[in-house]
């Protein structure tokens, strides 16, 4: 039961990145305000870069937590 629900979650993460992934090419061609994403996903990106990087040591260790998380796999 853990393995399925582990592979739901999984497959789960995989459909959200995928639709960030194509929220933030549909923001580069269309411009800004995509009226059916309904939020900048670019401010968004860069917003949480810039707050990660104004951390210093706890914003690289937290990315490459993030990272370590999701290569686990």
């Amino acid at each position: 039961m853990l393995d399925t629900v582990k592979g739901w979650l999984r497959q789960v993460s995989e459909v959200g990145l995928l639709v960030i992934a194509a929220a933030v090419v549909l923001e580069l061609i269309f411009g800004s305000p995509v009226q059916f994403v309904g939020v900048s996903v670019l401010n968004n990106i860069t917003a949480l870069s810039t707050q990660l990087g104004e951390q210093g040591l706890v914003g690289i260790i937290s990315i490459g937590i993030i990272i370590w998380l999701y290569l686990r796999r």
